[in-house]
């Protein structure tokens, strides 16, 4: 028998044997993130398994209905939330541990129409007649949808706006109602608006509202996941920072 052929043998044990061993180095590990944070993770996701191996499964939506599926019993590992309360509450009611939360991202307010020019000049269309419908996501769920509320406060368009308020369960779905014109505005995230460029926009300014700071946390499932840590470390490192701040938001803070 050959060299050749005794190489050809022993080549099939030897591959198996790495491709085992790099497969049971991967974990798995699900993340529960913050609709308006959809994009960006996605990206994260991707440059995530690319460089460890791991797989990282999301599911999306307010943060106040995340929270509720976590203190429910969820199978999440890790929590990124649309705030700070909600991760720190975790932490308090024994969901999480309190010394891995950090802020991953800040947020930013904008009011964005799909109708170009409406709201470029400011809030002050919203008043008129050529708005009947200004589209805000749940102010009890979702703190882009408390900051919008903070806005309007600040503008002092409460009264003026009241009638014409539509809620979103959560800021994606506000999105939508604002993309698909069943609301003629709506207060978003400015990371949804990456990549478009159409209609018009308005950035509120950050004195109107607090700042929308982005918590993430281990939750107590994920303690000791391989994944679940090296994704929380992905997530302070300059990969993820890169695809934060490309997508509006500030990186921590």
């Amino acid at each position: 028998m050959t060299f050749h052929r005794l190489a050809s043998l022993g080549a099939g044990p030897l591959l198996a044997a790495l491709l085992l061993g790099t497969a049971a180095s991967a974990a798995e590990t699900t993340v529960a993130v913050a609709a308006n944070f959809t994009a960006a993770a996605q990206e994260i996701g991707t440059a995530f398994e690319a460089e460890t191996g791991h797989q990282v499964t999301f599911s999306f939506g307010s943060t106040g209905q995340l929270f509720t599926q976590i203190s429910q019993g969820a199978p999440f590992d890790v929590f990124l939330a649309a705030d700070q309360a909600r991760p720190e509450k975790a932490g308090a009611d024994g969901l999480a541990d309190p010394a891995t939360r950090f802020t991953y991202a800040t947020g930013k307010l904008v009011l964005w129409s799909a109708t170009p020019g409406l709201v470029d000049a400011g809030p002050e269309v919203l008043e008129t007649g050529a708005v009947t419908h200004v589209a805000i996501a749940n102010p009890s769920a979702a703190p882009y949808g408390a900051a919008a509320v903070e806005a309007i406060a600040a503008l002092g368009m409460e009264e003026a706006l009241a009638p014409k308020l539509v809620e979103g369960q959560s800021i994606s779905q506000t999105y939508q109602f604002a993309v698909t014109g069943n609301a003629e505005a709506g207060f978003v995230a400015l990371a949804q608006l990456a990549g478009q460029d159409d209609g018009s926009a308005w950035m509120v300014p950050e004195d109107l509202y607090a700042p929308i700071r982005q918590d993430a946390v281990l939750l107590s499932r994920g303690e000791g996941n391989e994944a679940a840590e090296a994704f929380l470390a992905f997530l302070k490192g300059p990969a993820a920072q890169e695809i934060i701040e490309e997508y509006g938001y500030g990186f921590g803070g």
